[in-house]
């Protein structure tokens, strides 16, 4: 069965049976002429005038058998395909680049956190990283649960609020101002000393001379190395004892839900 178009109209050709592959008597009659299988030219039209139909449309013969030459596509736009395809892969970041999370800030950070008497750097702490700080809290609930200590929700909500009183205090203090992202950062990061703390509440008590010494120089050690940090990400020189305040305080909190 095929058609073609006159005038915005489409006709149905019944030249062809589809049981048999003959042709209809009265389509004969209308037209006048004994259609031939594969040869009936649509650009002739009615009476042998040209009606504006495609010279290249031609009723195809429905005894040959389909080559596939007109369904199948060029093999050119597979390739032209597969290879924007395989240049776009090429092109992507790399997934934790994507996610945000530099592996090497992250050590970088850490052993800063770990030694607070060396200078840091100031171009890792634009980083806002947030992968280091959950892991650290994460830890730092799971060693209280080895003493029987459930106290996640005193730790997100300690930590909330210390980061908002940071957060406030910094931008009256800095010039530049701080962003959200860095105060949880370094909060985050400061607080791996307290995790040490917590797994040695484990194994010894912490509420006689020792626990006390050990509780003073944690919250010293976690001071001082948010203190560097944030002096150092916001070129707050001579302020690290004024910014180290504050800290202590955050820390002393943190301090307490180890010891008790």
């Amino acid at each position: 069965m095929s058609g073609f178009h006159q005038e915005g109209e489409f006709f149905q050709s019944n030249y062809y049976d589809n049981q048999n592959y003959g042709y209809d008597a009265n389509a004969q009659a209308q037209f006048g002429v004994e259609p031939q299988f594969g040869q009936f030219d649509y650009s002739q039209g009615y009476g042998g005038s040209n009606q504006g139909y495609d010279q290249e449309f031609m009723a195809p013969d429905p005894r040959a058998p389909f080559t596939g030459s007109i369904m199948t596509p060029s093999p050119m736009a597979f390739e032209e395909k597969a290879g924007s395809g395989a240049d776009n892969y090429e092109d992507e970041p790399p997934l934790m680049e994507e996610l945000g999370i530099n592996f090497d800030h992250i050590v970088q950070k850490t052993m800063a956190v770990l030694n607070p008497l060396k200078s840091a750097d100031h171009t890792i702490m634009q980083d806002t990283d947030l992968a280091g700080p959950l892991v650290f809290c994460m830890a730092f609930g799971g060693s209280l649960l080895l003493s029987g200590k459930l106290h996640f929700g005193y730790i997100y909500g300690i930590g909330l609020v210390g980061c908002l009183a940071m957060y406030c205090l910094l931008n009256l203090m800095s010039l530049s101002g701080v962003s959200a992202g860095i105060i949880v950062s370094v909060l985050g990061y400061c607080l791996l000393p307290m995790v040490f703390l917590s797994f040695s509440a484990v194994l010894l008590s912490l509420k006689g001379v020792v626990g006390i010494v050990l509780v003073a120089a944690t919250v010293l050690w976690c001071s001082v190395s948010a203190s560097k940090l944030f002096v150092s990400a916001l070129a707050m020189d001579s302020q690290q004892l004024l910014v180290a305040y504050p800290c202590t305080l955050v820390y002393g909190v943190f301090a307490l839900l180890t010891v008790f």
